[in-house]
C-alpha cells in the first residue's frame, strides 16, 4: 500500500508539474513577446476551425464514453475517453502552433461582449484546472483505482464538457 502511495504522489507531482508548464506556456504563447518575424511565417488562418473540431470532437467522446460506462463497457469507455484525451492534446498543439505565428488573441467584435467575456474567462479559469484533473483521472482509470477514478471523474467530466463546449462556442463567436 505504501509503494502504491509513494507511486501515486510521484506521479501526481510529474502531472501538477507538467500542468504548470503547460499552462504557462500557453500564456506566454498569448501575451507574451514573441521574436521578430514570426507573424505571418506561417498560414495558421485555418487552424482556429481545426480548433474547434478538435475541441467538438473531444466533447462528443466524453458523451460517448460516459454512456458506454453506464452500459458498462469499460473496454470501449476507456478508448472513448482516451481518444477524447486525444483530440484534447491535439487541440492544445493546434493552438499553441495558432498563437506562436500569429499575434495576440482575437478581438471580439459583436453585440454580446459581456456575455462573451463571462464565457472566456469561465473557459480559461477552467480550462486549466480541468488539466490536472483529466490527467489524473486518466491515471486513475488506467492503474485500476476505479473507486477514485469514479470519485474524480464525477468532477471532470463536466467541467471537460464545460470547457470543450465553450471552446466551440468561443468559436462561433469569434469567427
Amino acid at each position: 500500500m505504501e509503494e502504491t502511495n509513494e507511486r501515486d504522489a510521484f506521479w501526481h507531482r510529474i502531472i501538477l508539474i507538467l500542468s504548470l508548464i503547460i499552462c504557462a506556456a500557453v500564456a506566454f504563447l498569448i501575451l507574451g513577446p514573441r521574436p521578430e518575424g514570426m507573424e505571418g511565417r506561417l498560414d495558421v488562418s485555418g487552424l482556429p476551425v481545426v480548433n474547434a473540431t478538435l475541441n467538438g470532437t473531444a466533447g462528443v467522446l466524453l458523451v460517448i464514453g460516459f454512456v458506454l460506462i453506464r452500459l458498462k463497457k469499460p473496454r470501449a469507455h476507456m478508448q472513448a475517453m482516451l481518444s477524447a484525451f486525444g483530440c484534447s492534446a491535439a487541440f492544445l498543439v493546434t493552438y499553441v502552433v495558432y498563437h506562436w505565428f500569429k499575434s495576440g488573441p482575437k478581438t471580439y467584435i459583436g453585440d454580446w461582449k459581456t456575455a462573451y467575456l463571462v464565457i472566456l474567462l469561465s473557459h480559461i479559469v477552467l480550462a486549466t484546472v480541468i488539466l490536472p484533473m483529466a490527467l489524473i483521472t486518466l491515471y486513475r482509470g488506467w492503474t485500476g483505482q476505479l473507486g477514485r477514478h469514479r470519485k474524480l471523474a464525477r468532477i471532470t467530466l463536466p467541467i471537460w464538457l464545460y470547457v470543450s463546449a465553450t471552446g466551440v462556442l468561443i468559436y462561433c463567436m469569434l469567427y
